[in-house]
């Protein structure tokens, strides 16, 4: 968060925020946590406007502290407090479960470890344990529904309602704000246990989608203030759960930059995440927690990330327990062996609860550098970065100061909310409520629709057939609340909302408690309707964290149920609500109709009715390839993209095996045409028209190709370059315009350490998918010589936070131009307060007690960091 836009100095003669004519003071609070059932210590802080001649040191010592000035920027003031904390009150800050309390400078516990994936989920109000699920909190469909959307507007506007009822819910409406979310791995194998929390397989995709997730979930920055921060996850190829604790995710550095990575990259670069998870696994041997390479040569020098790092819960652990990595040149890690290594390698947060022992960040920094393996120095820099983002949240400003917090006590009176039944769901409001459903409307699939079965008219007597359509507990996905009484009763299940359309008799369709048999009665039963659903699905118990596929097949027997049903009654509608990709070979050539979505949230029933009754067309489009047979896919361990040997690749860009359906593939109620498309050497234009007689949503796809590569062989048969979703009345029309960015065509040349164009034409695909047969408009072109690499990034590394009065500041400076080189390059300084740091034709000089921050540039790129000058004496 250190590069957020600066405030301004209060001035460059009061390093020490003097000039703003108040003194605050601060107050500690006893108070009962919410529901009794702890007492913490908190923190208020009070400003109290006194005449600076009036203010008495010994009545306030804080009074002069830059930490408590909001006309600092937020690592200024993180710098100042930092700087007056003890080792083992440094080291206590530092673990996600729960930071502890200074209650001499007014810190309050903090809990790093939330929730909220697809609604705000968890509040770490545990001290030393896993954080607690919430209750009756609004649960949104899960990402890989969301990623089924293609409409980036509207995830932002689901993150920004999921932070506002987070406010809302906080302890005080300030604190425990950091959210381990979103997680932007790519599902690359439809067989991984996790891929409901991904967006999709594409890296271009998922990062349009996860960057405005990013910017909803955060906010705009109100009075300086951000609402809440993200932290994405699992950084990096974190895709199998079989070996995720101790495996290693091997590649060659083109795979990793232009695939396992690129997402993460783009996100940074289109927002401003505040946080990153690394991952539990290794990548080409060195564990993430631990991987320099990933957290400061990419995420940080290469790609500009500027937020703090956290492992994975216990990660840092299992270094030493679970991957035994002893780093080059060492022998075995120890417990301040493991904490150092990871500290070293750029890792600022432990989350200390998960696969644990009794040793983290908080018992084992104090020895570790006492035992001379990590400086405080390198401490003191992973700290500023952790309370940069406190700052950044305006906890340690008046709540009268920070819009957000006033905001959330408007819509909820303070105090009020219990995390238990009592609630009342009050915090699942309308608006809350609707989001979930027009989600899960946009996000459910139709992937097949013969004889135009679909819309099916309401008022029809129906049968819905199979136990998910209206489950005793509703199935909302991983990293959900939990809903008790007055949350279930703003739940819509598949049957609860088709009743509202259609007559409606709900058969199981398998034998009680055994979803193995199906029952032939429900089968009898389903030819004397006018149609039938069949709702099939899967839950916690097929796939989940820790737990991966081992077949692609329907559980237990909804696949001989569904073939059973459609040989009884042809008019038979299929929906799959499901971790992902399932085996629709025993019953796909067989009903007319089939939808899928990935778990759909509290409103489900509603979306599946809007759909069926033809309320809304169905635009959803599929995120990821659904492959033909799970038999022709590579092992999941093996993290390899491209085709080798008998491997016939991942993903739509490589994967050369028959498919079920397309990347990008979705049906809808009415049908779109396209103008000829005109590409002008930044960017193409179409026009688009509903040509049909329903309103319905269209997803232009633009896709490219290089098919005049040297090594076309090794390169993706296309690439996801743009997209753009238009709603459409029957027989309007629209202009789409999607840019087409050079830099977006190159790959990555291991020699070179860059990326580079390959020589030769480009195509260009206006499509409705990846496949080829649903290619709209095709154009080849030329592409004129890139302009030479500039600078891109630029950062600084001088090691420290603290210097002395007459240091000189050695920057360390690293410039990374736009084709992701990092070069030797000249760069410039600039000190916001030259009486705390000046710029001397020797460098950079601490010449009095302050703060000040230091901007670096190189061509057209800036970067800061922060110094905090001290009195040797």
């Amino acid at each position: 968060m250190a590069g957020r836009d600066q405030r301004p100095a209060a001035s460059a003669a009061h390093g020490r925020g003097q000039g703003r004519g108040e003194a605050r003071l601060i107050i500690t609070l006893w108070e009962r946590s919410r529901g009794g059932r702890m007492r913490r210590m908190l923190s208020a802080v009070l400003v109290v406007a006194i005449p600076l001649g009036l203010v008495a040191a010994e009545a306030t010592p804080q009074a002069a502290a830059v930490y408590l000035d909001p006309a600092y920027s937020p690592a200024e003031r993180a710098a100042d407090l930092v700087s007056r904390m003890t080792l083992p009150e440094k080291a206590s800050q530092m673990i996600s479960s729960m930071s502890a309390a200074i209650p001499r400078l007014g810190v309050a516990a903090y809990g790093w470890w939330n929730e909220a994936a697809h609604g705000v989920a968890r509040e770490q109000t545990n001290d030393g344990d896993q954080p607690p699920n919430l209750t009756n909190t609004t649960s949104y469909p899960v990402s890989l529904s969301l990623g089924s959307t293609w409409n980036p507007g509207l995830v932002n506007r689901e993150a920004s309602l999921i932070s506002d009822e987070a406010r809302e819910i906080v302890r005080e409406n300030r604190l425990d704000l950091d959210f381990y979310t979103p997680t932007v791995n790519l599902a690359r194998d439809p067989r991984w246990g996790r891929n409901d929390e991904t967006f999709g397989e594409d890296p271009m995709l998922t990062a349009t989608l996860a960057a405005q997730f990013v910017n909803g979930l955060q906010g705009p920055p109100e009075n300086g203030y951000y609402k809440a921060i993200a932290t994405l996850k699992h950084y990096a190829a974190n895709n199998s759960e079989s070996n995720r604790l101790r495996g290693s995710s091997d590649m060659d550095e083109r795979t990793l930059r232009e695939y396992y990575t690129a997402q993460f990259r783009d996100v940074i670069r289109w927002s401003h995440p505040g946080s990153m998870m690394s991952a539990y696994n290794s990548v080409n041997g060195v564990p993430s927690a631990a991987n320099s390479h990933l957290m400061e040569t990419l995420a940080r020098q290469t790609y500009g990330f500027d937020g703090y790092f956290t492992s994975d819960c216990d990660a840092i652990y299992e270094i030493m327990a679970g991957q035994n990595w002893l780093p080059p040149g060492q022998g075995p890690l120890d417990q301040y062996g493991r904490t150092a290594v990871a500290l070293k390698a750029g890792e600022d947060l432990d989350c200390n609860m998960g696969y644990h022992d009794e040793w983290h960040y908080a018992n084992t920094i104090p020895d570790a550098v006492q035992r001379g393996l990590i400086s405080e120095d390198t401490v003191d820099v992973s700290l500023v970065r952790l309370f940069t983002a406190r700052m950044a949240l305006g906890e340690f400003d008046a709540e009268r100061q920070v819009p957000w917090v006033a905001q959330a006590r408007k819509r909820l009176a303070p105090g009020t909310w219990v995390n238990e039944e009592s609630n009342k769901a009050v915090t699942q409001t309308p608006e809350r409520l609707a989001m979930a459903r027009q989600v899960a409307d946009e996000s459910i699939v139709l992937l097949r629709n013969q004889g135009n079965l679909l819309p099916l008219k309401t008022g029809k007597r129906i049968a819905v057939i199979g136990t998910f359509a209206d489950p005793g507990e509703l199935y909302l996905g991983g990293y959900s609340s939990n809903q008790t009484h007055s949350g279930t009763a703003n739940s819509v299940t598949g049957v609860q909302g088709l009743q509202k359309a259609y007559s409606v008799d709900f058969l199981p369709g398998t034998m009680p408690g055994n979803l193995d048999v199906v029952d032939p009665a429900a089968v009898k039963a389903a030819k004397d309707y006018d149609a039938v659903i069949v709702y099939a699905g899967t839950d916690r118990e097929t796939a989940s964290e820790d737990h991966d596929r081992a077949t692609l097949a329907l559980p237990g027997a909804q696949a001989e149920l569904i073939r059973q049903v459609a040989a009884a009654n042809p008019r038979t509608i299929v929906y799959l609500e499901t971790v992902g990709q399932v085996d629709v070979s025993p019953f796909a050539g067989q009903v007319p109709a089939i939808l899928w979505s990935s778990f759909n949230g509290q409103r489900k029933g509603e979306a599946l009715t809007d759909v069926i009754s033809g309320a809304v067309a169905p635009s959803g489009r599929l995120p990821f390839t659904w492959y033909a047979d799970e038999r022709q896919l590579p092992p999941m361990e093996d993290y390899a993209i491209r085709p080798s040997g008998g491997s016939p690749g991942r993903t739509y860009q490589y994967f050369s095996g028959k498919i079920a359906y397309p990347f990008g593939y979705g049906l809808s109620y009415t049908t779109f045409t396209y103008s000829p498309m005109v590409f002008d050497g930044s960017r193409i234009k179409a026009t688009v028209t509903n040509a049909g007689n329903v309103k319905g949503a269209e997803v232009v796809q633009l896709y490219a190709t290089t098919p005049d590569s040297p090594k076309v062989g090794e390169r993706p048969r296309k690439r996801l370059i743009g997209f753009q979703k238009v709603f459409l009345d029957p027989h309007q029309s629209a202009e789409v315009t999607i840019p087409v960015n050079t830099a977006d065509l190159a790959f990555y040349d291991e020699k070179a350490k860059a990326f580079r164009l390959d020589p030769g034409r480009i195509g260009l695909q206006l499509s409705t998918s990846s496949a080829e047969k649903d290619i709209k408009q095709r154009v080849y072109a030329s592409v004129s010589t890139p302009p030479a690499p500039t600078p891109a990034v630029v950062t600084a590394k001088p090691g420290r936070v603290q210097f002395p009065v007459g240091a000189h500041i050695d920057p360390h400076p690293t410039v990374a131009y736009s084709d992701q080189s990092i070069r030797d390059t000249s760069v410039g300084y600039q000190s916001n307060r030259p009486s705390v740091v000046e710029v001397t034709p020797t460098g950079l000089i601490a010449r009095a007690p302050g703060v000040a921050t230091i901007t670096l540039t190189a061509g057209d790129a800036h970067g800061t960091f922060v110094v905090k000058v001290v009195d040797p004496s």
